[in-house]
């Protein structure tokens, strides 16, 4: 695996790209094992894959402008210090609380990379555009959780530590935790478990 600082810039949208992609994938998948039993939890999900597909095309046409039409294969599993992240996608039926503080997890990791990337870019454009996508999965995030105040049916609501994970996340967004690996947050036993080993080199 390559260490982030190997990598160009280049390599950085094309990796933006790939991580883009995933994540509408997987929230596509979210969205269809939820819809028959959690429809209001499904839209949401469904909007997300829409953002996420709006922020690969925006990355693509600056690659577009910045290297040309090919983009190279490079994946978060080709990087050090990204989570494993489990094939809950594949499984059903989902578990409504998995599936959400996965969600989670996915928009706190994205918003790390996109924070690391954009700091060490020496391009004024690509800058920009990595800050504007950074804003807007901060917002994501914060969106996400009151969509899952306002639209998961009443009979779903998460568990006390659930919620305090949750919160602990919010907090993460404003800056006010410690961090752990590379993307650093520091959100619960559940998600700690997973990012205990993380580092971004």
């Amino acid at each position: 695996m390559k260490k982030f600082h190997e990598l160009s810039e280049r390599e950085v949208l094309a990796l933006a790209i790939a991580l883009e992609e995933e994540d509408e994938r997987v929230y596509a998948d979210f969205a269809e094992g939820l819809r028959q039993d959690y429809p209001a939890s499904a839209a949401m999900f469904e909007g997300m894959r829409e953002e996420e597909s709006g922020h690969r095309r925006r990355l693509i046409e600056m690659y577009r402008q910045k290297f040309g039409e090919h983009i190279p294969l490079i994946r978060r599993q080709d990087v050090r210090g990204f989570v494993e992240r489990p094939a809950l996608w594949l499984i059903r039926p989902l578990r409504i609380e998995a599936v959400r503080k996965e969600a989670s997890t996915m928009e706190v990791e994205t918003r790390r990379f996109y924070e690391k990337a954009a700091a060490r870019t020496q391009d004024a454009s690509i800058r920009q555009l990595l800050d504007d996508l950074i804003n807007e999965e901060r917002e994501h995030e914060e969106r996400a959780l009151e969509l899952d105040k306002e639209k998961l049916p009443a009979n779903v609501r998460p568990m006390k530590s659930e919620r305090s994970a949750g919160c602990r996340i919010a907090d993460c967004a404003a800056g006010a935790c410690r961090t752990d690996g590379w993307f650093g947050f520091h959100a619960g036993a559940g998600l700690r478990g997973r990012v205990r080993n993380t580092q971004f080199q």
